[in-house]
């Protein structure tokens, strides 16, 4: 006994060394890879996403890497391996008093897995509830002086009252769910433990079995539930991490502005004259915000954009730098 404790502190002091600190180190370098591969993202995708989110994506998706390689799943694993073992010596013991508990088992197992299923979108939905939230205080507290200006701090106290309270909402409805789960393992090792009475205590009183053979099947019994405790205590951790992680594999899904189609072109010499010929241009299909723009601009004079707000100056500023695209598609009476 005193071997196995030494062993046992020992390995639990090293996995929790090697792992938890390997999962820091694998957050750190996502967080490096997720804001390298941002940061050369094009300029229509900032006009898409908050700052506030963008943030978040970096700073929270990641987090999970650390419920997946931290000690929560190792000792999930040295607990299913304890099961297995377990299960086996009570086969030896009890075929039928076996057999009936994992049975048990089985339907819980599967009653589990419906469950996860059903608060798998609930958990999904956290996370881009938090960077609506994060996206939208960090714009009103970086432009406070336009806020103040237009005495608009009533109206971003309610905006941001409604997002805290979506995100109160999805936290509930993950501790309702998961208190459920909780409170579904306790019933069951109360019921798989009153089988097993039962039915020990009929071949007690037959012959067949020993009191202390009841007893060490009883432990065996309560090595092969632990796993249904742990899957219930880590499975929301999980699934939050595997929700960020995707998230994380969206982003770094996303061309960058070099890789796509038709955004690099060698050029021996610039002389300086832009030229837009039929040029359309729309931030979201079916929007354009540009019709049919033509004129030339020549080195050495100034051209002027000259229209009312929304007009589309900047837009064509955007353009003229490369920090929008149009797309090449053919138009007729010229080129798109």
């Amino acid at each position: 006994m005193i071997a196995a404790t030494i062993i046992q502190g020992i390995t639990s002091f090293t996995l929790t060394q090697l792992f938890s600190k390997s999962a820091q180190r694998m957050i750190t370098e996502l967080r490096k890879q997720v804001q390298a591969h941002i940061g050369r993202l094009p300029i229509s995708f900032y006009d898409s996403h908050k700052t506030g989110a963008l943030v978040s994506r970096i700073m929270s998706d990641v987090e999970g890497v650390r419920n997946l390689v931290g000690t929560g799943l190792v000792e999930l694993a040295g607990g299913l391996l304890t099961a297995v073992i377990a299960l086996i010596v009570m086969l030896k013991i009890s075929l039928v008093m076996t057999l009936v508990a994992f049975g048990v088992l089985l339907v819980f197992g599967f009653g589990i897995n419906k469950a996860f299923a059903t608060i798998r979108p609930i958990f999904r939905a956290r996370p881009k509830i938090t960077a609506e939230v994060t996206g939208r205080l960090t714009e009103s507290l970086g432009g406070v002086r336009v806020v103040k200006g237009y005495h608009a701090e009533e109206r971003e106290e309610k905006v941001f009252a409604s997002g805290v309270q979506r995100l109160l909402d999805n936290v509930l409805k993950t501790l309702t769910a998961t208190s459920l789960m909780g409170m579904s393992a306790t019933v069951l090792l109360g019921l798989v433990s009153a089988v097993i009475m039962y039915f020990g205590a009929r071949q007690i009183l037959g012959g067949t079995m020993t009191a202390g053979v009841l007893i060490a099947y009883s432990a065996l019994l309560a090595m092969l539930v632990a796993p249904i405790f742990q899957i219930v205590a880590i499975g929301t951790q999980l699934t939050e991490a595997l929700t960020g992680l995707e998230r994380t594999k969206e982003i770094l899904g996303e061309k960058i502005e070099d890789e796509a189609p038709g955004r690099t072109k060698d050029m021996s010499r610039v002389d300086g004259t832009v030229e837009f010929e039929h040029v359309d241009f729309a931030y979201d299909v079916n929007r354009p915000v540009l019709f049919d723009i033509g004129f030339t601009a020549k080195p050495g004079t100034v051209t002027a954009l000259v229209g009312p707000s929304g007009a589309g100056k900047s837009t064509i500023i955007g353009l003229i730098a490369a920090f929008l695209h149009a797309d090449a598609r053919p138009r007729s009476g010229g080129r798109h």
